[in-house]
């Protein structure tokens, strides 16, 4: 029974069969460009052009113009991603179910990137931002999917490490790129509208192509097929929604200062815009070396001992220690501590995270839909935190009481997860 067990682990849910070592380099080659590239071309924008953007439109204050910027966003990421998420579990083709959809994304996401670049009233920004969310989920929901529909069991904590390495590694050279770039922004914002077209085509390019989609195999697209797909889980679905708050309130806190790191650098810590710039990208460029080392490393040891819970909970108290180093002592020299810790802890986190989402699915067969409402965590956890520090900042005046708040929200997350029952 045992060894039966491990043979089905082994196998590719969408096929039955054994998955070649080169198919499992291409799926992890597939991951890691998907998240390098989309994570890059976000960041370049939202962490450092965009905030030093809004600084000089003389339409308000910039911590407000992002906040609202965010918060309508957010509601077109959510929709947007249960959406795909839904209408690539039901779609049928010969390219497969999820393929054109990672396809179409990037142009969309690329268009709304550039829209946000040249707007200068905060209808335009919100609207063009709202158009790249949408792009970016049309993306976002298919390719997560993959995990469930085609990697096998055995091997997806070592593929939710290359997607989490991506994401490290895309969020540290956005930094880097924005920053780089700050004094000349435009040409910041042309490289990320160009990666957010090759997203999706790339990624697609890289991983093994994808079995036709038939009829038969994919619930059959109607309007009320696609309205049904909107019922979240409710049948055992008990640690679904565990994951759920706890991947929100760590994503929340661990945002609400990798978010504001150019205006903690200014207006915490009291440096310059050109020295706020230098620092966060020096930062960018810790973070990702000890995050992208950690997550390689660690995807593959929760694969072995076959534990994921664990390794969250660690990697939610190492970042909440990071978070204390500057509130504690505001320098650079915290602030690259900080970095450095916070790789630490982000790149374990990274590691495991897919792979647990996946592990707790209420049922495969909506692996789509379930994965979409798991990743609005990020999306929620992503723009919530700027609505909560901007009105800290607005009702306190600094950033003082921001960093308690994010380690708070940090460790509540790590011990939702832990009463999770249906993974180790």
């Amino acid at each position: 029974m045992e060894s039966q067990t491990i043979a089905n682990d082994e196998l590719a849910p969408d096929t039955g069969e054994p998955v070649s070592k080169l198919d499992l380099g291409r799926f992890g080659a597939g991951f890691i460009f998907f998240c390098i590239v989309f994570m890059m071309s976000g960041t370049i924008g939202s962490t450092v052009l965009l905030p030093a953007r809004f600084n000089t439109l003389g339409i308000g204050q910039g911590e407000t113009i992002l906040g609202t910027m965010n918060s309508i966003g957010i509601i077109f990421a959510l929709v947007a991603n249960v959406v795909f998420g839904a209408l690539s579990d039901a779609s049928y083709s010969r390219f497969g179910k999820r393929t054109p959809w990672i396809i179409v994304g990037g142009p969309i996401a690329g268009v709304g990137f550039y829209l946000t670049s040249i707007s200068v009233t905060l209808p335009t920004i919100v609207a063009s931002w709202s158009l790249l969310q949408v792009g970016l989920n049309c993306m976002l929901a298919p390719c997560v999917a993959i995990l469930s529909d085609r990697v096998p069991q055995k091997y997806r904590g070592t593929m939710s490490a290359f997607y989490g390495a991506g994401q490290i590694v895309g969020q540290s050279l956005g930094t880097i790129i924005g920053s780089a770039f700050i004094d000349a922004p435009t040409t910041g914002f042309m490289i990320g509208t160009v990666c957010w077209f090759l997203c999706g085509i790339g990624t697609v390019a890289l991983i093994p192509r994808e079995l036709p989609a038939k009829n038969d195999s994919a619930q059959k697209f109607s309007l009320k097929q696609v309205a049904l797909q909107f019922r979240p889980p409710t049948k055992g679905a008990s640690d679904f929604y565990k994951a759920l708050v706890g991947r929100l309130m760590l994503i929340f806190g661990y945002n609400m200062i990798v978010g504001y790191q150019l205006y903690v650098c200014m207006r915490y810590i009291g440096q310059d815009d050109a020295t706020a710039a230098a620092t966060v990208s020096t930062m960018a460029v810790i973070t990702m070396i000890v995050s992208l080392a950690v997550s390689l490393i660690s995807g593959p040891i929760s694969d072995r001992i076959g534990r994921r819970k664990i390794p969250v909970f660690v990697s939610s108290a190492i970042i909440a220690v990071g978070i204390a180093v500057p509130w504690l002592w505001p320098t650079r020299t915290a602030m690259l501590v900080y970095a450095a810790v916070m790789g630490l802890g982000y790149g374990i986190y990274m590691a495991v995270d897919q792979a647990l989402n996946v592990d707790v699915l209420p049922n495969p067969d909506e692996a789509g839909k379930d994965l979409g409402i798991l990743n609005l965590a990020n999306t929620l956890g992503q723009v919530i935190a700027p609505i909560v520090v901007s009105s800290i900042v607005v009702a306190t005046g600094g950033y003082f009481l921001v960093f308690p708040v994010a380690i708070i929200a940090v460790m509540a997350g790590a011990v939702v997860i832990m009463f999770i029952k249906k993974v180790r």
